[in-house]
């Protein structure tokens, strides 16, 4: 797994591709969700990141269920 932060096993901010993969959808149907402010990400250095906590909210706003 290519997390930018982890504490004590908990993952605070994932890579595009682990994103992707944790909400079960392609690197570029995350990117067209990203273009579209649907999910916010940001960059450090040159990597795009996701918070965690924006994919949760992400999921459960398309879910029904509160995050």
């Amino acid at each position: 797994m290519h997390s930018a932060s982890k504490t004590q096993g908990q993952v605070h901010a994932r890579s595009i591709s682990d994103a992707a993969k944790s909400i079960g959808i392609g690197r570029s149907t995350l990117y067209e969700l990203i273009s579209a402010n649907a999910i916010r990400a940001f960059k450090v250095g040159k990597r795009t990141l996701i918070a965690e906590s924006e994919l949760q909210r992400f999921v459960a706003e398309r879910t029904g269920f509160a995050a």
